[in-house]
């Protein structure tokens, strides 16, 4: 296995935070549970959490995975930041819902839910979408701070969100390769599901396999509803017509479809499918840029056995909801049919969305498409990971009956999902 070098910019700053907290520059980071509710409490001078939904255990497992894994300084660091961050978040929050209960009245228009795995596309088809003023969707900066703070004039998360985004791509450039993004393109509801602490963006910076399996078995029905008022508090600050209906983007949501399902009666969905080797190196090789930030430690075979694990996990459970929905509210997209023909592939799916495409979405979508097309993409291999073709292909087939080889399979690739 060939993983890549560790960017010199990391070991730099791996160096530079434990000087920096003993200088008092910063605080250390303390992941001690009754300490970040103190801390939560003190920077958004604020009380009341919302009530205990499950959101509480959820997090005690998240601690307790974190304590055993192999973090580095700027992984302790980003483990202390999200949870507090996700915490001050919490307190607004309650804040505004009961300062204004018609928040949760607000209704919610069925929405368009793009359905796949890492790399198999999805990105690009909600950018896409997202051209479409049709749809509402969120923006980065919203969706990793769900909750405005007081303010005036300029929103500050959109500059938090930018140094955040800057700060990783620095320390590791193999980031902005394997997913290019900025504050204001429109990204995955991730944020949303943190706000619960739940679902695989959190699992997939760190070897948390405790949390992974508590995300996969325990019951995701609070954090959905938790994640539905969310999208209620966005529309009411932006002030957007309620009949508007949301996109949505997450791998996430193949774990959880039944549950999205009951939250949202009446959401269509896209499913994204990409030939199985390509796709799982992809997603090895993004959670491996991820992880390398915060971990001295990454095993690559590790990564490779756990989100084959993963992949075919979600391909069981999206393959048996599919199987109960009717057409008119599933429509399948694959990767290679977006690689060779995007227009093509575009026009068949607003056919069923029984929308038109005029002349101005239409400059619109060339427009992203030759923005997006500038992108190089990444390399990846299977073998990088411990994994070959012969060993993918059994993972899946053993995990979903519906589930059918692809007669092109490769075992290396360059692009971008």
């Amino acid at each position: 296995m060939r993983p890549p070098p560790r960017p010199t910019a990391l070991r730099f700053a791996e160096r530079l935070l434990p000087k920096l907290w003993s200088a008092g520059v910063l605080p250390p980071p303390d992941l001690d549970e009754d300490r970040l509710f103190r801390q939560a409490r003190r920077a958004a001078k604020l009380d009341d959490f919302g009530p205990d939904d499950a959101w509480r255990d959820n997090l005690s497992v998240l601690l307790e995975a974190l304590r055993d894994a192999p973090m580095n300084a700027i992984g302790r660091t980003i483990a202390h930041g999200s949870i507090l961050k996700v915490l001050v978040d919490r307190l607004r929050a309650e804040a505004v819902l009961a300062a204004h209960p018609e928040i949760r009245a607000r209704p919610l228009a069925p929405p368009l839910v793009i359905c796949g795995q890492m790399r198999s596309g999805t990105t690009r088809l909600q950018r896409l979408l997202a051209c479409d003023d049709r749809f509402a969707h969120l923006r980065l900066y919203e969706t990793l701070s769900p909750v405005p703070g007081p303010h005036a004039g300029r929103d500050p998360r959109i500059r938090w969100a930018g140094f955040g985004l800057r700060f990783i791509n620095w320390v590791n450039p193999g980031n902005a390769a394997a997913h290019p993004t900025g504050p204001m393109e429109p990204d995955e509801e991730t944020g949303l599901l943190e706000h619960s602490f739940w679902g695989a963006q959190i699992e997939a910076q760190r070897r948390i396999p405790a949390f992974a399996r508590h995300c996969e078995s325990a019951d995701a029905l609070p954090a959905y509803r938790r994640f539905a008022d969310l999208l209620r508090l966005a529309g009411w600050f932006r002030g957007s017509d309620p009949k508007l209906p949301w996109l949505l983007k997450s791998p996430q949501y193949l774990q959880d479809l039944t549950t999205l399902s009951e939250v949202f009666p009446g959401a269509r969905f896209i499913f994204m499918t990409r030939e199985a080797n390509a796709l799982v190196a992809s997603g090895c090789s993004l959670v491996w840029n991820q992880m390398v930030v915060q971990s001295d430690m990454v095993d690559p075979a590790w990564i490779g056995r756990e989100w084959l694990h993963k992949t075919a996990l979600r391909q069981a459970r999206a393959d048996a909801f599919r199987a109960t929905l009717a057409d008119t509210r599933a429509f399948a997209l694959d990767f290679a049919d977006m690689e060779q023909d995007w227009r093509g592939s575009v026009r068949r799916l607003y056919d069923w969305l029984d929308l038109p495409l005029g002349e101005a979405l239409i400059a619109r979508t060339e427009a992203y498409m030759a923005r997006e097309r500038r992108h190089i993409g990444h390399r990846y291999r299977l073998a990088d990971f411990g994994l070959t073709p012969e060993g993918v292909t059994a993972a899946l087939a053993a995990s979903s009956p519906a589930y059918r080889p692809s007669s092109t399979a490769t075992d290396a690739a360059v692009a971008a999902s």
